[in-house]
C-alpha cells in the first residue's frame, strides 16, 4: 500500500533552515493533496501547511506563514517543506500525510496515510 516517508530533520540552530521532503512509495496518486502537520511531546498535533493535487494552491498555518514554504514535484512524488528562520517552538516531530481530497480542507481535517515522522530540534 501506499506509504509516505519524511526525511530532513535534525538539529539546528535559531534562525537557521532545513528543508524536510516526504517520498510516497508503492500505490501512489497524484490527484491527492498532501499537508505537514507537527507535534511536540505533550503538545497538540497542529497542521502547518498543506499543498493542493495540482499545487496551485497552498496555505500555512499563521505561526509559520512567511518562514515555511511547502512544495511539490510529482515527477519524484515528493512533497518538500523548506523551512527558515526557525525558532525553537518549531521544535517537534514533523509528519506528512495525504488527503482525501485534490484540495486543501479546512482545518487540516481528512487526512491518512500518515509517514513515520522526522524530529526537528531547534536549540542553541
Amino acid at each position: 500500500q501506499l506509504q509516505l516517508v519524511e526525511s530532513g530533520g535534525g538539529l539546528v540552530q535559531p534562525g537557521g533552515s532545513l528543508r524536510l521532503s516526504c517520498v510516497a512509495s508503492g500505490f501512489t496518486s497524484d490527484y491527492y493533496a498532501i499537508a505537514w502537520f507537527r507535534q511536540a511531546p505533550g503538545k497538540e498535533r497542529e497542521g502547518v501547511s498543506c499543498i493542493s493535487a495540482s499545487g496551485d494552491s497552498t496555505n500555512y498555518a499563521d505561526s509559520v506563514k512567511g518562514r515555511f514554504t511547502i512544495s511539490r514535484d510529482d515527477a519524484k512524488n515528493t512533497v518538500y517543506l523548506q523551512m527558515n528562520s526557525l525558532k525553537p517552538d518549531d521544535t517537534a516531530v514533523y509528519y506528512c500525510a495525504e488527503g482525501i481530497a485534490s484540495m486543501c480542507p479546512n482545518d487540516f481535517a481528512h487526512f491518512g496515510s500518515w509517514g513515520p515522522g522526522t524530529h526537528v530540534t531547534v536549540s542553541s
